[in-house]
């Protein structure tokens, strides 16, 4: 069955993707959770359909209108929570509802039919085309050059922000970065799981990985092994239960599925280790 699959075209390059998603989605996510940006990440996933909407009502690259709102909606985002009073859970839950509105609004003005508007909602792993490999692999550069350039200074924000302003760190300006990395992480894992699980792929390895790790930068090395684990796995079990049983199965969801039972099997581990 394996190596039946690997003879497909589309096979392989969902193989890649599902790899190049687990790096951005590994090395991000460890940031995500150790600063507890997780709702975070579901407003920016969900903020960036609206850039899907704008690409098929404008007739430009769908992907190329989310990563454009993905990044407005965070800079937005970063600089309305230091400016008004109003708690960082409601901005957010405004920028959610915002960014689906006009996604929904901006496909029912476009015209004709959005016939890969699913694969934005829910993933579609199977049926990433090749342009798609080449923008992973530009966000994926983009991302680990920024951070390995600045890991010292994002850790450092990350476990204690009020230290790390007292001896003179740009905290304003990293916790801008981080939500920039978060937006283009978002981008990046849209077509695996699509906009609605795309925090889970964000947030489960890396929580999966944590008690294994006594440092930020093995807890994302792990993060990374986890999510190329359960999204290679989840990606063969979709091809064989579509297969087995005539239907395309979401890849997503069985994803994320995976990541889950790979959570629980950490934290039952970790306990009996301890």
């Amino acid at each position: 069955m394996i190596g039946e699959a690997l003879e497909y075209a589309f096979f392989q390059r969902a193989l890649a993707a599902a790899l190049l998603a687990s790096v951005t989605g590994g090395v991000v996510g460890s940031l995500v959770v150790v600063r507890r940006m997780a709702s975070v990440s579901g407003g920016l996933a969900h903020a960036a359909f609206g850039g899907v909407g704008l690409g098929y009502l404008m007739g430009f690259s769908p992907v190329l209108g989310a990563t454009g709102f993905a990044l407005l909606a965070g800079l937005g985002l970063g600089l309305a929570q230091r400016r008004l009073a109003t708690g960082m859970d409601t901005l957010i839950s405004i920028l959610w509802a915002l960014g689906m509105a006009l996604g929904m609004l901006f496909v029912a003005l476009s015209p004709g039919y959005a016939p890969d508007l699913m694969s934005y909602l829910f993933g579609s792993l199977l049926f990433v085309p090749g342009s798609y490999l080449i923008y992973l692999l530009g966000l994926n550069a983009v991302i680990l050059i920024l951070v390995t350039a600045l890991f010292r200074q994002l850790r450092a924000a990350a476990f204690d922000e009020e230290y790390s302003r007292v001896v003179g760190l740009p905290v304003r300006f990293l916790d801008l970065l981080q939500l920039f990395l978060v937006a283009l992480a978002v981008v990046a894992l849209m077509r695996v799981t699509g906009v609605i699980l795309v925090i889970a792929l964000l947030t489960i390895p890396a929580t999966a990985a944590r008690p294994w790790a006594d440092s930020l930068g093995r807890m994302m090395v792990l993060a990374v092994a986890i999510g190329a684990t359960c999204s290679v796995a989840g990606l063969f079990a979709a091809y064989a239960l579509g297969d087995r049983f005539g239907a395309q199965v979401p890849t997503g969801p069985l994803i994320v599925v995976l990541s889950v039972m790979a959570l629980g099997i950490s934290f039952l581990a970790n306990r009996i280790r301890r």
